[in-house]
């Protein structure tokens, strides 16, 4: 077995997840011989070098990627192309090209047809993260426990998927596959709609008049606090996962809304069954994240 499961491991993009993957890598060993980080800012790039969870700091992605075995692109997903049509020129021939974006099957239309010959694309998405975004968001215990979703593409390369499976269950992670049709449709009801209730939610709180805005502020109970955490979270990252993700969201946010719509109505009609029966529901699904240790 080697020493490393790969020689040089290049992070494209250095925030909350990317500057975790570092840290992970680090902390544990045995994942790459050497860590490589790019990004575009250069107050970022001096950032990185103080932290120094990376062995290389490297301002031009072009030669970030030279001579790496693994890339992982960890920038927001409408970043992609632009970012691909940089590094495909200097990807070495059996590198694998993953990714930590939380929607797939742009990624693949984004990414697929710039891959060069002998380059393994294995896109991957990390079911981690906090409201927090930038290279000090990071931490090695991040993925501890969470699950990865791999999507391989079809007719793609076995064994680099393993790999990358293996990346993952090396920082800590529980690896799961599923086509990328499937997986958007998963992660817009349990990530992407929760986040676009929560910003709207912020944005009702602050279109109300002053005096009453105040008062949210002053009063806010757990409820309203959670959303605003929710609500604060990277405006790049989820900008690109809203444009990106959009069939799949808008199809839930549609059955969220005839839900919503329903329980208005037993509101509005006193029906306290139907209000009871949505409650224990509620309370049924969080029992069972906490069961599977997701809460």
């Amino acid at each position: 077995m080697a020493e490393f499961l790969f020689e040089r491991l290049c992070l494209i993009g250095v925030g909350l997840i990317g500057s975790s993957i570092a840290r992970a890598a680090k902390a544990k060993g045995g994942i790459a011989r050497t860590i490589v980080a790019h990004t575009r800012r250069p107050e970022t790039l001096a950032r990185v070098r103080e932290l120094g969870f990376a062995d290389v700091v490297e301002e031009d992605a072009g030669r970030a990627v030279e001579g790496a075995d693994c890339v992982i692109l960890c920038v927001p997903v409408g970043a992609y192309a632009g970012v691909m049509r940089q590094i495909a020129p200097h990807l070495a021939p059996g590198c694998i090209l993953s990714d930590a974006g939380s929607t797939k099957g742009s990624v693949i239309r984004d990414l697929r047809p710039l891959v060069p010959p002998g380059v393994q694309l294995v896109p991957a998405h990390p079911m981690a993260g906090t409201e927090h975004s930038g290279p000090d968001a990071g931490f090695a215990a991040l993925f501890e426990n969470r699950y990865v979703i791999i999507t391989p593409v079809p007719g793609g390369d076995a064994a680099a998927a393993e790999r990358i499976a293996e990346l993952w269950r090396r920082l800590g992670s529980m690896v799961e596959r599923m086509d990328a049709e499937t997986h958007d449709k998963v992660v817009a009801i349990v990530s992407h709609l929760p986040h676009l209730i929560a910003f709207t939610i912020c944005g009702t709180a602050d279109d109300l008049a002053e005096e009453t805005r105040e008062a949210v502020l002053r009063f806010a109970a757990s409820g309203f606090r959670d959303f605003t955490r929710i609500a604060s979270s990277d405006v790049d990252m989820w900008r690109d996962i809203f444009l990106n993700n959009r069939d799949a969201l808008l199809e839930m946010l549609a059955r969220f809304t005839e839900d919503s719509h329903a329980l208005a109505r037993a509101v509005r009609y006193g029906q306290a069954d139907f209000i009871e029966d949505r409650i224990r529901r509620g309370r049924r699904i969080r029992r069972g994240l906490i069961e599977r240790k997701q809460a």
